[in-house]
């Protein structure tokens, strides 16, 4: 199965697309004003203190103070605590911690008013995104995130991730990272560390180490509410967790962005660079690799299930439902339960699909077709559980009851993604005047005589649908090459299935937007009379 990451660059920030063998699986925005995602660590200051919830409401600078729970804070937040102090007020305070004597463990059932005071400064690290009315929820279990390792300060367990099954390989990884780990210092081997040998594990430490003693740095100069250590990019992040052997394409299209990923792709697999390449194909990013079109139909209300049939998703404050329908599909099945099996078992597929691309989390209710035979919805739940597999965001899936109900429950660190498929009428800009579609030819035939003989352009590039595309592309002679024997300038025609029928875009040579002065168009109003 082949990767591709493809990174768009907007004015508001990036679209990252994850295709597995040229099909969406996964999308993500990062807006440039992102300032709170998972994994940054701030320092906090706590604002309220509920026993009745045994928990903490945090100020890091959001709108909306963050939630603590007390289960969240960690054995050794005293010491956490002790380390905060030190770092501020001793000026040859280190970032390591063999010297640190580590503090009593708090009682896993204690109080949090036992703990925490008002006032009181915390360093804590967002482990859920602020969602719809809520602010982020937090941990004061520190951890930073390598390729092959994960780095938890103040502790000095090791563990294994439990999906490296032989148990060779884990006394190995075990006893190797417990060789080179410093003192205090605990980690968690990750899954893709299986394997490795011991300069990739070194490095991928000794880049967790560096971060930690940037923050420390940052920390003894920190005010309130600032960060200390950011997370990575969506990016980078989505590059670190899942780059393979299977990566085959990582496409950019912007020039800062290409030189940060190039660098960081660097120092974690220098191998991979080759397969970094810098788009600047005139065509926009998404459509030259087909992902537009796939984001319009993938995040609509109705799904279309490849093979026949589709899903219905709805979403509710409390859960999600998706409900599976047959729809008018012609199949050679001989029965109902064979016919709902089929339709049942693509929908399945394409319902983990939806799961990853729409990053829905929570809980999510599946209404599958009716089958009688246990199993046969045996085999939905098998389908189900191992497309999820592959799903980074961990979750849980009970098998399909009597009523044809499956219950899955998934990891939520961040808002949903939503794409806002519906469109307003390109003709009437949802007036319910249209302005006659047979004259947006005379309009471009203007603006294109106005462009290039009044204002002296050298070069256009003009963006209209494809329908007009063809237009005047087609024929021996084209339009547009009859516009060049009349100006000797030669346009550019783009596609753009973005745009209405009546709607084109005009760009000059350095490739900026040409505003258009307003033209007179017909308005057609259709009025019924009784007379």
């Amino acid at each position: 199965m082949s990767n591709e990451l493809i990174i768009n660059s907007t004015q508001d920030g990036e679209r990252i697309a994850l295709l597995q063998d040229k099909r969406l699986v996964e999308f993500h925005y990062e807006s440039k004003d992102t300032n709170y995602i998972v994994g940054d660590i701030f320092l906090g200051t706590v604002k309220k203190v509920m026993p009745g919830l045994n928990a903490a409401f945090i100020d890091i600078g959001y709108q909306k103070d963050a939630f603590l729970h007390y289960h969240d804070l960690g054995a050794n937040v005293k010491t956490l605590s002790k380390f905060l102090k030190v770092a501020q007020t001793q000026k040859n305070a280190s970032p390591k911690l063999n010297q640190l004597k580590f503090e009593p463990e708090i009682d896993k059932l204690g109080k949090i008013a036992d703990v925490l005071k008002k006032g009181q400064q915390l360093l804590v690290q967002i482990v859920k995104e602020p969602i719809s009315t809520k602010g982020p929820r937090l941990s004061c279990e520190i951890s930073l995130a390598g390729r092959y390792l994960v780095l938890v300060p103040f502790s000095n367990t090791v563990s294994v991730s439990k999906k490296i099954v032989s148990k060779e390989e884990r006394t190995r990884l075990k006893r190797l990272i417990t060789s080179i780990k410093p003192e205090n210092f605990g980690v968690i081997i990750r899954t893709v560390a299986e394997g490795r040998d011991v300069a990739e594990l070194d490095r991928d430490l000794r880049n967790m180490l560096s971060n930690w003693e940037e923050g420390f740095k940052a920390l003894k100069s920190a005010k309130p509410s600032d960060k200390i250590i950011g997370e990575l990019g969506r990016s980078s992040s989505i590059l670190r967790d899942l780059l393979n052997e299977s990566f085959d394409n990582i496409v950019v299209d912007n020039d800062q962005l290409y030189d940060e990923i190039k660098t960081y792709i660097g120092s974690i697999a220098p191998d991979k660079l080759k397969i970094l390449k810098h788009y600047t194909g005139k065509t926009k990013t998404f459509e030259h690799f087909h992902i537009e079109k796939q984001l319009k139909a993938a995040f609509g209300k109705t799904v279309t299930i490849p093979g026949g049939g589709y899903l219905v998703i709805e979403h509710t404050e409390a859960l999600h439902v998706i409900d599976v329908n047959s729809g008018n599909k012609s199949n050679t099945e001989t029965d109902q339960e064979a016919t709902a099996v089929h339709v049942n078992m693509m929908a399945a597929r394409e319902v983990a699909r939806q799961l990853r691309l729409r990053d829905i989390g929570g809980i999510i209710v599946v209404d599958f077709i009716d089958m009688k035979s246990p199993e046969n919805r045996q085999k939905i739940y098998e389908v189900v559980k191992e497309e999820l597999k592959r799903d980074r965001s961990k979750s849980t899936v009970l098998p399909v009851s009597k009523f044809g109900l499956m219950q899955i429950t998934r990891q939520r660190v961040r808002p949903e993604q939503n794409i806002v498929t519906g469109e307003v009428c390109p003709t009437c800009n949802g007036t319910g005047k249209i302005t006659a579609s047979i004259l947006v030819t005379d309009e471009i035939d203007a603006a294109v005589d106005d462009l290039l003989t009044s204002h002296n352009h050298k070069s256009l590039s003009l963006y209209v649908h494809p329908f007009v595309y063809s237009y005047y592309t087609k024929g021996l002679v084209s339009r547009q090459l009859k516009w060049f024997f009349k100006y000797f300038k030669w346009v550019t025609l783009v596609q753009d299935t973005s745009l209405g029928l009546t709607d084109f875009k005009v760009m000059d040579d350095r490739g900026e937007e040409i505003e258009l002065r307003a033209t007179s168009a017909a308005v057609v109003e259709i009025t019924t009379e009784d007379e």
